[in-house]
C-alpha cells in the first residue's frame, strides 16, 4: 500500500502537539504565507483563505503529499484579536475581552495535488470571558506569557480560568487545529485514524 507523506504547513508548536495526538508520522514545513488581512475580509474568510493558502503553498512543493494548513482568527465584534506579541498589548487585549463574548474562527485545509484532495473547514468557537480585574489580568499575563496566542490566552493551560464558558463542537479547535474534522478528512483521504 502506498503511503503519501503527511505535512503540517505550520511551525506552531501548538498545532504540532495537536497533530501528534493522531499518532500519524508527519513532517513540518513553514508555508511562508503573508498573513495580513485583505481589505473588507471577515475574520472567518481570513482564516479560511490563509489555511487554504498555507496548505496549497506546501502542496505545490510536494505534490505527492497530503498537506494540512490551518489558521485562526479571533474577533470581538468587528475587532480582530491578534497575537499580542508583548505583555502590555496582552494585558490591554484581555482587559477589552473581559466580560465579553468573542468568536474564534479556526480554519483547516487538507490538500493533496496528486491525490485530488482539497477540503476546507472552519470551526467557530465562542468564548465568554468573565469579568476580570486588572490584578487578575496582570497575574495571568506574568505567569503564562501567552504573547504568541490569538486572543492573548492559552485555554489549554491557566487561561481556562479567565472564562465563564467555552462553546465549541471541537475543543481542539480553540487550541489551533480542529482534530475531529481533520481526523475525518484524513480517513477520507485513505489514512488509518485511528
Amino acid at each position: 500500500m502506498f503511503h503519501r507523506p503527511l505535512i503540517l504547513a505550520s511551525t506552531s508548536p501548538y498545532r504540532r502537539a495537536l497533530l501528534a495526538r493522531l499518532g500519524l508520522p508527519f513532517l513540518i514545513e513553514s508555508p511562508q504565507v503573508d498573513e495580513a488581512a485583505a481589505r473588507g475580509e471577515s475574520p472567518a474568510d481570513r482564516a479560511a483563505r490563509l489555511a487554504a493558502a498555507k496548505a496549497r503553498a506546501i502542496a505545490q512543493r510536494h505534490p505527492d503529499a497530503l498537506v494540512i494548513g490551518s489558521d485562526q482568527v479571533a474577533a470581538l465584534g468587528d475587532s480582530v484579536l491578534d497575537k499580542p506579541g508583548n505583555a502590555d498589548r496582552c494585558r490591554a487585549q484581555l482587559a477589552t475581552l473581559a466580560g465579553q463574548t468573542a468568536n474564534f474562527y479556526t480554519a483547516c485545509a487538507l490538500v493533496g495535488l496528486e491525490a485530488g484532495v482539497e477540503h476546507l473547514h472552519t470551526d467557530v468557537t465562542r468564548v465568554v470571558a468573565r469579568a476580570l480585574t486588572p490584578d487578575e489580568i496582570s497575574r495571568y499575563v506574568e505567569r503564562e506569557q501567552p504573547f504568541d496566542c490569538a486572543g492573548g490566552f492559552k485555554v489549554e493551560a491557566l487561561g481556562i480560568s479567565l472564562f465563564e464558558r467555552v462553546e465549541s463542537q471541537d475543543p481542539t479547535a480553540l487550541v489551533g487545529l480542529p482534530l475531529i474534522w481533520l481526523a475525518s478528512a484524513l480517513r477520507g483521504a485513505g489514512l488509518a485514524v485511528p
